[in-house]
């Protein structure tokens, strides 16, 4: 039985290095800290999400009945499970395992869409013409694929709601394969997250994008106040110009930590799929042991197991910095006996896309 509530937390311990959640190092940044601190001033007032729904609209080019705020992308997932009645819901697999688990907590039926390695590329037409909720990732985790905007639009029509998970969109420079902005395609929802960029995974913040109609059913399975001031703060902060310039400073830098990983993995590692966001998936052999050795170098990295098609031979590793992407597969290549620790580079992905 998979094991769906298991996540990269699950891996950390003290004096591990974190290579197994796919948040940004170093963050928040210090002007966002002092955004978070000064909104504590405000705290005896109950939140008014009213600004921040703003931003966040101003942002995507949408109205603020568009637009609705949550704490974090998981509680969206929930909020879909309770105020939808899917008679066929599918979920695009191997993804983030938080939308089935709360689809099964609610009750619904779940069927599972599994793509085939070694791409994991959606082919539109395998997903039931009778399907009336659809979810997948985009970029996914834990594949790290990027699918084309058309073959996710694709599966938008009328009677249906196409949730498409865009938690790491940022991640990639210019967002190219986004559906934030688009306002034509029937029951489409949106979600996006700040915690991966920004480092605010315990402020719990996050928003949906979609028809008013929609978004209003979501409001109404909410609780009053349902996501606090700092919260509200750190959105509003976050969709400035500057922070979205520093957001797009970060995707372009990530880049290059991605090639500098790639680059330095030894030999028997096998690089699952096209990575375009802030983690890659790869496939060992003896990956539980390869996993537990790992540790005992003081290396913490995701399993892959708990993800539906995959398997223990998979791990999912977070992008940092060339460093300590070269320290790692120093590591690994001693751990697979490996008599070679660098291979040649790959060409820019964005360049041969």
């Amino acid at each position: 039985m998979t094991d769906l509530h298991h996540h990269g937390d699950a891996e950390l311990a003290p004096g591990l290095v974190d290579l197994a959640v796919n948040v940004r190092a170093g963050t928040p940044p210090e002007w966002l800290r002092a955004v978070l601190h000064r909104s504590l001033d405000d705290a005896a007032a109950y939140p008014d999400a009213g600004p921040a729904r703003a931003a966040v609209a101003a942002a995507h080019d949408r109205p603020p009945e568009e637009v609705l705020l949550a704490a974090g992308a998981a509680e969206v997932f929930v909020l879909v499970a309770r105020a939808l009645r899917p008679r066929r819901a599918v979920v695009v697999h191997p993804s983030f395992t938080e939308p089935e688990a709360a689809l099964r907590a609610a009750g619904h039926p779940v069927e599972r869409l599994v793509l085939d390695a070694p791409g994991y590329r959606l082919l539109p037409a395998a997903v039931p013409a009778a399907a009336d909720l659809v979810v997948l990732g985009n970029p996914t985790n834990p594949t790290s694929v990027l699918h084309p905007a058309e073959a996710v639009a694709a599966l938008a029509r009328p009677g249906r709601v196409l949730l498409v998970d865009e938690a790491f969109a940022d991640t990639v420079p210019g967002e190219p394969e986004s559906l934030a902005g688009r306002r034509d395609l029937p029951g489409l929802l949106v979600v996006r997250s700040l915690t991966k960029t920004w480092g605010l995974a315990g402020l719990r913040v996050g928003y949906a994008l979609g028809a008013p109609d929609l978004v209003a059913a979501l409001a109404a399975a909410q609780p009053h106040w349902p996501v606090s001031t700092p919260a509200l703060a750190a959105l509003t902060a976050c969709t400035t110009p500057a922070a979205r310039a520093e957001s797009a400073a970060a995707a372009a830098e990530l880049t290059g930590h991605r090639a500098a990983l790639l680059a330095a993995l030894p030999d028997g590692v096998e690089v699952v799929g096209e990575p375009r966001s802030s983690f890659v998936l790869l496939r060992v052999p003896h990956g539980p042991r390869v996993r537990a050795e790992l540790r005992a170098h003081g290396w913490a990295v995701r399993r892959g197991d708990t993800f539906p098609g995959l398997d223990g031979d998979h791990l999912r590793v977070a992008v940092r910095d060339a460093g300590t992407s070269r320290a790692f597969a120093t590591d690994l290549a001693a751990i697979l006996g490996s008599s070679s620790t660098t291979r040649t580079a790959p060409p820019a992905l964005e360049e041969i896309r």
